[in-house]
């Protein structure tokens, strides 16, 4: 997994949190939707070639459900709830991500000395 991967998802994580903010203007979701389908989305690629299939799935999931050309129309009480549980799959998904994938070893840590 690349190095910095989390960014993105750290990213999202703060402007899913701030969209729970009242006074956010309507273009704000927008881009949160635009910004949410694509991170999520290149998450979901990413958990799928490390083999973990439900991690994909879940975000391929909510990816779709953020996407911006069809939105999906929720009150916004319903919008909060989701937004929150998306954090945590978001979040979640960067600790998922940094395990080896099944059947590969860690790297061996050689505490900075190289053979």
């Amino acid at each position: 997994m690349e190095k910095r991967l989390w960014m993105p998802q750290i990213g999202l994580s703060i402007m899913l949190l701030w969209a729970l903010n009242d006074a956010n203007p309507y273009g704000y979701y927008t881009l949160l939707r635009i910004v949410a389908c694509g991170v999520m989305g290149y998450v979901a690629i990413q958990a799928l070639s490390q083999g973990k299939e439900g991690l994909a799935l879940l975000l391929g999931m909510a990816a779709v459900l953020y996407n911006p050309i069809l939105p999906v129309r929720l009150a916004r009480p319903i919008w909060s709830v989701i937004n929150i549980a998306t954090t945590g799959l978001v979040i979640s998904s960067i600790a998922a991500l940094r395990k080896p994938p099944p059947g590969q070893a860690a790297p061996p840590d050689t505490g900075g000395k190289h053979s």
